[in-house]
């Protein structure tokens, strides 16, 4: 499962779309997971990946909403770079920020359990035990923002245009539906291909559906400025492209007043002003600009807050604790590169990088090490395999290197003093054994012909105080990388297109992985231009791996399978691993209130902030004491 839903386009700069929207179905329909007369068909409100659902089908809210939350005011948020596109979907353009709340989906998710849905333009669902099918039973009220109904045809047409002519992730996310039905005009069926995929029965949810009648008369693969069509809570109200975009509250949303929307999609306004550059956005932030912001740059969080209107409370600074996987961030390789292609060169040049130097002297301690591409989870391998996961494992050995199975996996680590010799002398080693020579102080491949000489390709300027002492330590060996800074646009297009030799890329994970991991690791996506599959990675183990990841049958199976893919990939080394924070950093003017309890499960805190409303009072009072 995605940490929220699937992205609307592989590699854009957006975050916010990737909001859903958190509804319930309509009070006539009063399924509570009840069996059909059929024993192996459930009827429900909603689905869980495990267990069962938190909430019953008569909740009031969920319990990370409140009560007193009032409706109305504008909000004004940042985005950096720039924008061409309202079409979200599709390998082309850079689509603006915010897109995601036009849109409603089947079903929606709650952000304090690990993977429940609850319906959303679906009142109801029904799926047999084995989850072979499921049948969404649509709301009759549900409207798109011209008053057209939302039917099964728009589920139908949705799938079919976004495998066909979206982002190619979509034809892996959904590779295993082998057909979409209208049994009815607010009845539509999902057919799986049937494999056990216990997740496709959520995820299948998941899709922000399309108005066809919209769509049937224009071009869905190409991008366009011209305002698309939803049913979501909010609306196009102005835009100036590639440098703002106003999304106001429907006031005819279909779904205002159903029970899980209570406490949600507060604002009456939101506009997103972009940035070129995120120092000028941050002083823009400091400037009252903008009213809301999280903060990534850990130099920025310690020393750039210290600000007259944070010493007054007028802008609130804040850490919220989470319980979200963090992913793998990290240096990545593209293998696609000759240079990339052995492991060897891949493993030393990781010895090259100093995490424990740059935590002390640049992030001030405020990151921990990441040795996981599913860290801070139970999904994390450690230690050596053991049990099932090790069995896993024996059958794929005499295609895994050794080392999975007598050596536990850890980045290299130093002492923090910047002296990082003795890393680099086992980096020697590695390359030394490995065959490759140095000559007049450059390393060449062991057939003495290709220098080692690559690009690394940043988008943040930020990040390039981090990645110069990568640099000089790869020097020391041989290696001569060069930094290059580009836009975002530029950015998008060469990622998508894998025209790079490094980047530094961020792996989001969620509680449950399922078929989204095909798009991260198979190898029929490592060719595929627009694909996740950034590193390339085409490994036959990891591709049947995946699979094992998504046919996992329970919670305790896929926690083990996942540590066995986990634990493969990191022999691969296909990133130098970088760290992560295990806590939300906000900062934002002191217009806000906020429900008592926040959201467990939420990455980048996007639906939490949804939850919070504007407070007339104290708006009044910091605009008295900014007069």
């Amino acid at each position: 499962m995605l940490a929220i839903r699937p992205p609307m386009t592989a590699l854009s700069v957006s975050p916010w779309k990737l909001l859903v929207s958190c509804l319930f179905f309509g009070l006539a329909v009063n399924f509570n997971a009840v069996a059909d007369s059929d024993a192996s068909i459930i009827r429900s409100h909603a689905i869980a990946m495990h267990g069962t659902p938190k909430y019953a089908p008569d909740f009031e809210r969920f319990d990370y909403t409140s009560a007193a939350a009032v409706k109305g005011g504008k909000v004004k948020l940042s985005a950096i770079g720039t924008f061409d596109s309202l079409n979200p979907f599709i390998p082309k353009g850079t689509p603006a920020t915010g897109l995601g709340l036009l849109y409603d989906t089947l079903t929606t998710r709650s952000y304090d359990e690990p993977f429940t849905e609850y319906g959303l333009l679906a009142e109801a669902l029904e799926y047999p035990e084995d989850r072979s099918w499921i049948i969404y039973h649509l709301n009759p009220n549900a409207r798109f923002h011209d008053g057209h109904p939302v039917t099964a045809e728009d589920v139908a047409f949705t799938l079919d245009v976004l495998k066909e002519k979206g982002n190619p992730f979509y034809r892996y996310y959904y590779a295993n539906i082998k057909s979409v039905e209208a049994l009815g005009k607010h009845k539509v069926k999902f057919t799986f291909d049937g494999k056990d995929n216990r997740e496709l029965a959520l995820i299948t949810g998941q899709l922000s559906i399309l108005p066809k009648h919209f769509w049937e008369t224009r071009d869905f693969s190409k991008s366009t400025l011209e305002s698309p069509l939803g049913s979501g809570p909010y609306r196009i109200k102005a835009m100036d492209p590639g440098h703002s975009l106003t999304l106001e509250r429907n006031p005819d949303y279909w779904a205002n007043d159903l029970p899980v929307n209570r406490g949600i999609y507060n604002y009456g306004e939101i506009r997103y002003d972009y940035y070129r550059d995120r120092n000028v956005e941050f002083e823009a932030f400091k400037a009252g600009e903008f009213d809301y912001r999280v903060e990534n740059n850990s130099k920025t969080w310690a020393t750039g807050y210290e600000i007259d209107a944070v010493k007054q409370g007028r802008i609130q600074k804040v850490q919220i604790a989470h319980s979200n996987p963090t992913g793998m961030q990290g240096y990545l390789f593209n293998l696609r590169r000759n240079i990339f292609q052995s492991p060897a060169i891949r493993e030393a040049i990781s010895y090259a990088f100093d995490f424990e130097w740059s935590n002390k002297n640049l992030f001030y301690g405020q990151y921990q090490r990441t040795n996981s591409y599913f860290s801070n989870s139970d999904l994390a391998s450690s230690g050596l395999p053991q049990g099932e996961e090790l069995a896993i494992l024996e059958k794929f050995r005499a295609q895994l290197p050794e080392e999975i199975f007598t050596t536990p996996f850890e980045a290299p680590s130093t002492d923090g003093s910047g002296n990082n010799r003795k890393n680099l002398r086992s980096a020697k080693k590695i390359l030394d054994r490995a065959g490759y020579k140095v000559r007049d102080n450059t390393l060449y491949t062991p057939d003495g012909k290709t220098p080692i000489e690559f690009e690394i390709l940043l988008v943040a300027p930020a990040f390039e105080r981090i990645t110069n002492p990568f640099v000089k330590n790869l020097q020391r060996l041989g290696i001569k990388a060069n930094v290059r800074i580009v836009d975002a646009s530029q950015y998008i297009n060469r990622t998508r297109s894998f025209d790079f030799d490094m980047i530094i890329q961020s792996i989001g994970q969620s509680t449950s992985p399922g078929n989204e991991q095909r798009d991260f690791w198979h190898s029929s996506a490592a060719d595929i231009e627009g694909s996740r599959n950034v590193a390339g990675i085409k490994d036959p183990v990891v591709d049947q791996l995946v699979e094992l990841v998504i046919s996992a049958p329970n919670r305790e199976s896929l926690v083990t399978r996942t540590r066995a893919l986990d634990r493969v990939l990191l022999s691969k080394h296909l990133v130098v691993p970088q760290w992560h924070t295990t806590h939300h950093r906000l900062a934002y003017w002191d217009k806000f209130q906020q429900p008592a309890v926040s959201t467990s499960y939420d990455p980048g805190y996007l639906m939490g902030f949804m939850t919070w409303w504007i407070d007339d009072k104290k708006l009044a009072a910091l605009k008295g004491r900014a007069n």
